[in-house]
């Protein structure tokens, strides 16, 4: 099964991508917020041949929803609109807690290039590492074999 994940914010949206078979998350280019994103991430999954999409969903430290996890749900909710309305395969689409996501991260970029610029963050390589962390959750914690079955039976 081929995923991509997404870090939904409201200036970038992380990319990454996995292949269950190999089980390891790449982080892709970040997508801009500039009302293209809906057909960007679109473009991206038919790309990278897809099957899955999993956005992360933010929580507090203490598991409950925040103000970002409604913007994030209605993102999603309107992303699917987007691919009922103008693509040929509609995507299944999961969600991941995705707290500390960013934390994690930031520290993996910093202990890996020894700096953490503010224009490397502009970039969006943070947003695409954090898209990585939630993919690489997602594997770890989800039953792949019941998700294939639901693509198998389009639910």
């Amino acid at each position: 099964m081929r995923i991509l994940s997404l870090d939904v914010g409201t200036k970038r949206i992380g990319v990454a991508f996995a292949d269950t078979s190999v089980r390891i998350a790449i982080p892709r280019e970040m997508i801009p917020v500039d009302g293209n994103e809906f057909a960007a991430i679109a473009k991206q999954f038919r790309l990278e041949k897809a099957d899955l999409i999993v956005s992360g969903l933010p929580r507090n430290n203490q598991g409950e929803e925040t103000a970002q996890t409604k913007v994030v749900q209605e993102f999603i909710a309107a992303l699917s609109n987007y691919f009922l309305e103008n693509e040929p395969k509609v995507p299944l689409i999961k969600f991941q807690d995705e707290t500390l996501t960013s934390v994690a991260a930031e520290q993996y970029l910093t202990a890996n290039t020894h700096e953490f610029s503010p224009k490397e963050r502009a970039t969006g390589k943070l947003d695409s590492e954090a898209a990585a962390i939630i993919l690489e959750d997602f594997m770890e914690g989800a039953n792949l074999a019941k998700i294939e079955e639901e693509l198998k039976n389009g639910e």
